[in-house]
């Protein structure tokens, strides 16, 4: 090999080094760009008119859960996610009002645009919706150090609507056995995220990316 080939081959060794690093920086960025944001003035006001009965410290850990929906979106690679929570919901579609503020959010978050999915739940029948919830499940799980097939505790943005009593939120519990022993109508269990037979198999559950992903933003019509 002679000393050409050697140039380039450290030139394209170089390269990739260089763009690892940059996608790393910027991920990095990202991420300390959400976990630090401020909440435009008045959102969490706002989000009172829907949750009166909350106190101040209840609002802000709804705050805190849909960061936490924020990061598995960038953390998993900006693939479609689905909202788990309808607290977490309901604030971010206030959010979302706040049309500037959003945006200018979304560019420096995500370098796209995020719009807007309404809560969900894992069904046989909603196999896009499915894959979202499992994404979102596995990337808060992880960023607890939860094991998200076999849990022992619910992830914050899981665990919201029932610890909040939210009228017609989504309830979840991490064993599915306390719902073959008279569990709660509607409540489902962390670990069915691993179940193939809900809908044929497991997408979404597993996988990252970082912040690179389709870079198309869709995270739902």
């Amino acid at each position: 090999m002679n000393t050409f080939d050697l140039t380039v081959i450290a030139t394209l060794f170089g390269a990739v080094a260089l763009f690892l690093l940059t996608a790393f920086l910027r991920h990095r960025r990202r991420l300390h760009y959400i976990d630090t944001y401020d909440w435009p003035p008045g959102l969490l006001k706002r989000l009172r008119t829907h949750h009166a009965s909350l106190t101040s410290a209840e609002i802000d850990r709804i705050g805190l859960g849909l960061k936490q929906f924020f990061r598995a979106y960038l953390k998993g690679g900006r693939r479609h996610v689905a909202m788990p929570s309808q607290a977490a919901d309901d604030l971010w579609h206030e959010f979302i009002l706040y049309t500037k503020a959003y945006e200018t959010f979304c560019k420096n978050a995500f370098g796209t645009f995020l719009h807007h999915t309404p809560a969900a739940a894992l069904a046989p029948r909603h196999k896009r919706n499915n894959e979202g919830l499992r994404r979102v499940w596995w990337q808060a799980c992880r960023e607890e150090g939860i094991d998200p097939r076999t849990p022992t505790a619910l992830p914050l943005l899981f665990a919201l609507d029932g610890d909040l009593k939210i009228p017609g939120g989504y309830r979840y519990v991490p064993d599915c056995k306390s719902l073959r022993h008279g569990g709660t109508a509607g409540t489902q269990c962390g670990a069915g995220f691993s179940d193939s037979s809900i809908d044929g198999g497991t997408d979404g559950l597993g996988d990252s990316g970082g912040d690179g992903g389709d870079g198309g933003g869709c995270g739902g019509d």
